[in-house]
């Protein structure tokens, strides 16, 4: 490894510590393409997710308000804190390893239909993806998107239905279409986001 890309994993490292997030393994993370970021593939609508990865109402113990979303990496899980002890969890597609981060940041933006613009990090791994991709059902981020601090991460949807449950993202969590629209309907801008790697005991 060269010394320029030591200190590129040690900029992108100190950043994201500045951030009050913790991304695993830099360095691997920079010798790995990226998958699961299709332009033009249109999802499968008709997709039935395994019963796992499927939005449903469970028993919740957790310290955090109802309306705080909760992201487990590990689980491969999303839940959306409800009152009385519950949550809504919804299934979803997480960082491959390298690219799995956790911390605490909220939603600051929310769009239907979001345009793509790859970030210049994934054009240095793959630099045949397009500059910029406007919104619709072939584009990789789905129907919905909500964007999570000031960072590069977004909570969104996909293309790939078949990609929920896995670890293939460069570090956004996605939901199948119709689970991130219902979602998108639930929480406002603001929306606490806690972003771990293991679930709350």
């Amino acid at each position: 490894m060269t010394d320029f890309r030591r200190l590129t994993g040690m900029f992108i490292a100190g950043s994201m510590a500045a951030l009050g997030l913790i991304l695993t393994s830099p360095y691997a993370a920079a010798q790995q393409p990226d998958r699961g970021d299709q332009p033009g593939v249109i999802a499968d609508e008709s997709y039935q997710l395994d019963p796992e990865w499927q939005k449903q109402v469970v028993y919740f113990r957790t310290t955090e308000a109802p309306g705080t979303i909760i992201i487990s990496t590990a689980e491969r899980h999303l839940y959306l804190v409800q009152p009385g002890g519950r949550a809504i969890r919804y299934g979803i597609g997480v960082g491959r390893d390298g690219f799995q981060w956790q911390g605490l940041l909220s939603i600051t933006n929310k769009k239907e239909w979001p345009d793509w613009t790859p970030p210049p990090e994934m054009i240095q791994r793959q630099p045949y993806l397009p500059r910029f991709m406007a919104g619709g059902p072939g584009n990789p981020l789905g129907a919905r998107a909500m964007y999570l601090g000031s960072t590069v991460y977004r909570i969104h949807g996909t293309n790939q239905p078949d990609t929920i449950g896995t670890k293939i993202s460069s570090g956004c969590f996605r939901l199948v279409n119709n689970d991130v629209a219902d979602l998108y309907d639930r929480v406002p801008v603001g929306t606490k986001v806690v972003v771990r790697q293991k679930p709350e005991l």
